[in-house]
């Protein structure tokens, strides 16, 4: 993926090509049919530039709540070891048939699936402890998204039918708790997945603000200090773009709500424009210190 880079004291601003092809098109015979009933899946193309970016062949690879497996998949065609935790049955049952087609068209690498609730990571993976290069994830965004929508313009019909929009009816799963509570969550999860991680490994998260009730929420910045409690260190920030970049133009990828919604708001004066981009935070684990090496390593 084409990129720029633009260096802070802190940190690195980067630029990915992510969004030259739309989702269905980046996921059409590379991953099952059922994948687009997942209301949230990450970009593939986002999950390969970062999987290619901060890990290496025959490395591990951690997605503490893996959905459909796209981190999993991508890992595997790239030759990584992947490892999945999915707090949902349906989704972590369709991220194992996702790997075995993935293996079905020679993917070099391998991977597997855990079912259990991610906030308990080290429990469920502890054969894993400073053991893994990447951990690559993304937070939910409520009980429901957007999903897949059919407008009076395109059914004939009054009204506007949702469907593929919910994660999941669990109310234990950390989708339907409130921000307070979901980011707390969240923090066990990076907590956890620190102790996972190898010194100086990897933290990737993707993540966007979104609006509840119209007010504007700014989860990237509130992720970045929950992984800052966790231990974390961010190292670059990375805008991943959904739209394409043509000649002269770019090319819109975004749904139905994204611009009714920012229509809407223009109506009424507010300067709401349709979502281009997913914010990718990078974290680094502290580098271990000589006194934490094993005698051999010193």
């Amino acid at each position: 993926m084409n990129a720029t880079a633009e260096s802070t004291a802190e940190s690195t601003m980067s630029v990915w090509a992510t969004g030259q092809q739309q989702s269905r098109h980046q996921r059409k015979g590379r991953y099952l049919a059922d994948s687009m009933k997942h209301p949230a899946k990450m970009l593939p193309a986002i999950a390969a530039t970062v999987i290619d970016t901060y890990s290496a062949s025959g490395d591990l690879v951690v997605d503490p709540m893996c959905g459909i497996g796209t981190t999993l998949v991508e890992a595997a065609h790239l030759g990584r070891r992947g490892i999945g935790v999915e707090f949902e049955q349906r989704w972590g049952e369709l991220a194992l048939a996702n790997l075995a087609h993935a293996r079905r068209q020679g993917a070099p690498g391998s991977g597997r699936v855990v079912i259990g609730d991610a906030r308990a990571v080290t429990a469920l993976l502890p054969e894993v402890a400073g053991q893994a290069a990447l951990v690559l994830t993304s937070p939910p965004y409520g009980a429901a998204t957007h999903g897949h929508v059919r407008s009076s313009r395109d059914s004939g019909q009054p009204g506007v039918h949702k469907w593929n929009h919910r994660y999941s009816r669990d109310r234990a799963n950390l989708a339907h708790q409130s921000l307070p509570d979901l980011l707390e969550g969240f923090g066990r999860i990076l907590s956890g997945c620190v102790q996972l991680l190898r010194p100086g490994g990897v933290a990737a998260i993707t993540v966007r603000p979104y609006r509840d009730r119209g007010e504007l929420i700014d989860l990237p910045g509130q992720v970045q200090q929950v992984a800052r409690q966790a231990g974390l260190s961010l190292a670059d920030r990375v805008v991943c773009l959904l739209c394409g970049l043509g000649e002269n133009r770019l090319l819109n990828r975004a749904s139905f709500f994204q611009l009714h919604e920012a229509r809407k708001g223009q109506a009424r004066g507010l300067p709401i424009h349709a979502t281009a981009h997913e914010d990718l935070l990078i974290f680094r684990k502290p580098p271990a210190e000589a006194g934490d090496l094993p005698d051999g390593a010193r």
